[in-house]
């Protein structure tokens, strides 16, 4: 894709979308774009690995490209088909299914969560700023929250489910990195972007709309 633009749209603007998985476990919160990428799993390795295509692509041949580093971002139409990729939409299913949540160790691990249109935003206004060319920039959420915080806002706003804390299996404890919330000054500083919309906003609206677009995405009964 970036030899397509190099060849045929050398003034294209690209936006990569990345992930603060390539953070791994930090070494200290909020996390900022110096600190040490050590990804815990195998796609934190993957987006580290597009990242510098990117950043490589501009240094040498001149495109107009930017990294985002996405943190939890969720809302109306993500993946909520299965647990594999976001817990978050599984947690949505969930209650709104009545079923019981099942958070592994304490809870207390904190998060930080970008609703859609904000992190839609962020992209814009990254893919209009000359300041977003050849940089990286986290995308954080308005405030950190505890995983067990964020699963009793979640069923108290659907009315319906329940929690439960249970062991982390083993194959999750080996890649588990903690408490990570994103520190987003240097994307604030650079286009002017901030993120507005607060966790029990955003919830709120994910859930109205996958009641009423339910059938569309799990079945039913």
């Amino acid at each position: 894709m970036l030899d397509a633009c190099r060849a045929t749209n050398p003034d294209a603007r690209v936006v990569y979308a990345s992930t603060r998985q390539v953070y791994g476990r930090p070494e200290y919160v909020p996390v900022d774009e110096r600190h040490p990428t050590h990804p815990s799993d195998v796609n934190g390795i993957h987006k580290l690995a597009a990242e510098q295509y990117h950043l490589l692509y501009h240094r040498v041949y001149g495109l107009r490209a930017s990294v985002l580093r996405l943190t939890n971002t969720y809302g109306p139409r993500m993946l909520v088909k299965h647990d594999r990729h976001t817990f978050l939409g599984w947690f949505i299913r969930q209650a709104l299914d009545g079923e019981t949540i099942r958070i592994f160790g304490t809870g207390a691990q904190l998060r930080d969560f970008s609703y859609i249109d904000d992190t839609v935003e962020a992209f814009l206004r990254a893919g209009l700023s000359d300041a977003a060319v050849g940089n990286v920039f986290n995308v954080a959420g308005t405030a950190p929250a505890s995983l067990l915080d964020v699963t009793r806002l979640l069923i108290e706003l659907a009315g319906q489910g329940a929690y439960e804390l249970v062991p982390f299996p083993d194959e999750k404890k080996a890649i588990d990195v903690g408490s990570v919330y994103a520190d987003d000054a240097r994307l604030r500083r650079a286009v002017g972007w901030a993120p507005r919309v607060e966790l029990e906003d955003g919830l709120t609206r994910t859930l109205d709309f996958y009641r009423a677009n339910r059938a569309h995405y799990w079945p039913t009964g």
